[in-house]
């Protein structure tokens, strides 16, 4: 992890980076967190990551649920995969 201020980095963006592409780059303006570069890989693995807790949060949030279940024959036709 590395961390550069918004004025260093705009000074050396391309370094800044070169940086991100082997660890997360944490940008501070004003001494504060404002940002943190990471390579395009690992923001899509990151995004996959998410997108994956997201589902599997809602299945659980549909298993939860109360009511009838319906009958997947019946979800597939609803969707018009049969």
């Amino acid at each position: 992890m590395a961390t550069l201020s918004t004025s260093k980095a705009r000074e050396s963006l391309s370094d800044a980076v070169e940086l991100s592409q082997s660890e997360a780059v944490f940008l501070e303006k004003h001494g504060k967190p404002a940002a943190v570069m990471v390579s395009s890989e690992r923001y899509e693995e990151m995004m996959d990551a998410l997108e994956e807790v997201e589902d599997v949060a809602a299945f659980d949030a549909a298993m939860a649920e109360e009511g009838p279940n319906i009958p997947w024959d019946e979800v597939k036709a609803d969707l018009g995969w049969d």
